[in-house]
């Protein structure tokens, strides 16, 4: 496990999937993510890449031939990582393809995943550089669960979302058995800047909107007030999901999608796909800044 600490945060960084499995405050020791219990999800927060959700039928096509991935891609569960860059502050994990990945995945890719801790916010880059002779297609995303609620004399309907503006964008729905989109869409807020968080809200899956105005949204308590902002203003689509029930909510920056029950599997088409041509890098970055009066 490798750590980062400043004053105010400490965080850990498991080295398969190069995932973040610990916010910690320094000077309270308050835990700001989700524990992975494996009774409920075993995941913190995965990084999803080279794709995000589900492909239909587990597959895609790239001039002529066919590849299979599983949900999110193969990424979060690599042990591949190795380390690119490492200080007090800063940590970068790096995954290459490999002759194991080219049979699944035709390109070649190197894929970094930063972490940076700046006083009360962690910083998540994601850096996709083409080292192929051809243009390269992927998604990428992250999936971090956040424990809710902090306090112990709370209840999960105590939180809701608050985004930075107004919105009146729809989730898509998800069909439930395949993870595929379907063609259907329902208004989620009511109100017009808050989603209150209650144990039946992802009975129907993840919450996933398209063109959302907002570039942050806050994890508040009528408790305690702000508990985090989120920041995703490289992403264009943002998923909201939990399993029902549970304790924790995930806030999931993409840039891409899964497929749609009617897609025609081939990755160029994709929805959301970036095509990123030879001798090219992509970069994204999202940020998690926990309120500081939660960490005195």
């Amino acid at each position: 496990m490798f750590t980062l600490k400043n004053s105010l945060l400490e965080i850990a960084i498991h080295p398969v999937g190069a995932e973040l499995q610990k916010i910690s405050a320094v000077k309270n020791g308050l835990e700001f993510m989700w524990d992975g219990n494996p009774e409920i999800w075993s995941g913190h927060a995965p990084n999803l890449f080279p794709v995000v959700g589900e492909l239909k039928d587990g597959r895609f096509t790239y001039e002529k031939k066919i590849y299979h991935l599983s949900r999110h891609g193969f990424a979060r569960r690599s042990d591949d990582f190795v380390v690119a860059e490492q200080s007090e502050n800063n940590l970068s994990l790096k995954l290459t393809y490999s002759e194991a990945t080219l049979l699944n995945y035709p390109f070649k890719f190197e894929f970094l995943v930063n972490y940076s801790l700046v006083q009360n916010q962690i910083k998540i880059t994601y850096t996709v550089k083409n080292l192929d002779d051809k243009t390269i297609y992927f998604s990428v995303g992250g999936h971090p669960a956040f424990k809710c609620p902090l306090y112990p004399e709370e209840t999960y309907e105590d939180y809701s979302l608050k985004f930075e503006h107004p919105e009146t964008s729809p989730t898509h729905l998800l069909n439930v058995s395949t993870g595929l989109f379907t063609s259907e869409t329902e208004a989620v807020f009511n109100t017009p800047d808050t989603i209150p968080l209650h144990a039946h809200l992802f009975d129907k899956d993840a919450l996933v909107f398209k063109d959302l105005i907002s570039k942050s949204v806050a994890l508040i308590s009528k408790n305690h007030g702000e508990i985090l902002n989120f920041k995703f203003g490289d992403f264009p689509f943002l998923g909201i999901w939990a399993k029902p029930n549970s304790n924790f909510v995930c806030i999931e920056p993409w840039q891409g999608l899964a497929d749609s029950e009617d897609s025609n599997q081939l990755i160029k088409d994709k929805e959301g796909i970036v095509a990123l041509e030879k001798n090219t890098t992509y970069n994204a970055t999202y940020i998690i800044e926990i309120h500081e009066k939660h960490l005195v």
